[in-house]
């Protein structure tokens, strides 16, 4: 695929992080492997990169909308350190094909539960999104709890430095669950815990000495991803969230499906 394709192709990933706030690295890992010819763990690396790119020119947006929540982003993100480190050490441990049916798994586990979720959500308040978090405080009824949290916030460090997915499909649902947030507060604050995730899993590759990919092919791909990023933050505000996730769940199923079909094929 020539470099305008790999740029294209990053606006597209950049609309689907601008618009959900999740998602970024479960398109371009197998994108950067069977259309821009990336090795499995090359493109791993070049996800990270993308996705905290990406992550970092969507947020300015959602900030300015009153959509982040720094503080509460700030500590879910420190301690998504507890599975990033470990995350990037099992990446570099595992052969290629058992690291692609892994990640085929997860893509098909997030895309039956997106898709679940959405089902549900369509007819009731979901869709609607209040988000009384925008008009100031936390609801009353929000539940915190400081151990499902964590582990949450571990799970997303051990996804981001195992895959080089910024786990915001993880996020989202943890901080509208047990933090109290409205959906798109949720997918805004999610941006700033992708950066560190990901920053942090970067780093870890650097010191090892294990970071290595295309850098001219990722930042063309990252260029295109940042500016959809921008262009679909606006989109994110009109369409309801549950139609959003419905379609992405739908998307992610198909690219699952290739991906597991593909890698036992060795093809």
């Amino acid at each position: 695929m020539s470099l305008l394709g790999a740029a294209g192709i990053g606006l597209f990933v950049g609309a689907v992080v601008g618009a959900l706030g999740a998602g970024g690295g479960i398109i371009a890992v197998p994108v950067l492997t069977y259309l821009l010819g990336q090795s499995e763990h090359a493109a791993t690396n070049g996800s990270l990169v993308i996705v905290a790119l990406t992550a970092a020119v969507a947020l300015p947006g959602k900030a300015r909308r009153g959509q982040v929540r720094w503080r509460d982003g700030l500590v879910f993100g420190a301690m998504t350190l507890l599975g990033a480190v470990p995350g990037r050490f099992i990446n570099e441990l595992l052969d290629p094909e058992t690291l692609f049916l892994a990640f085929s798994a997860l893509l098909l586990t997030v895309s039956a539960v997106m898709i679940i979720r959405s089902i549900r959500d369509l007819p009731g308040e979901g869709s609607a999104d209040p988000d009384p978090q925008s008009r100031g405080g936390v609801t009353k009824t929000a539940v915190r709890s400081l151990i499902p949290v964590a582990g949450a916030a571990g799970v997303t460090g051990l996804l981001t430095g195992l895959f080089g997915v910024g786990g915001g499909f993880a996020v989202v649902p943890v901080f509208v669950v047990f933090m109290g947030f409205g959906v798109r507060q949720a997918t805004g604050t999610s941006l700033l815990v992708m950066i560190i995730a990901a920053g942090v899993s970067i780093l870890t590759g650097v010191v090892r000495g294990t970071f290595v990919l295309d850098w001219g092919l990722v930042l063309l791909f990252a260029s295109g991803s940042m500016v959809g990023g921008v262009l679909a933050g606006p989109l994110s505000q009109r369409v309801p969230p549950a139609m959003l996730s419905a379609a992405f769940g739908v998307l992610i199923g198909v690219v699952g499906i290739i991906t597991v079909v593909r890698t036992v094929a060795g093809v």
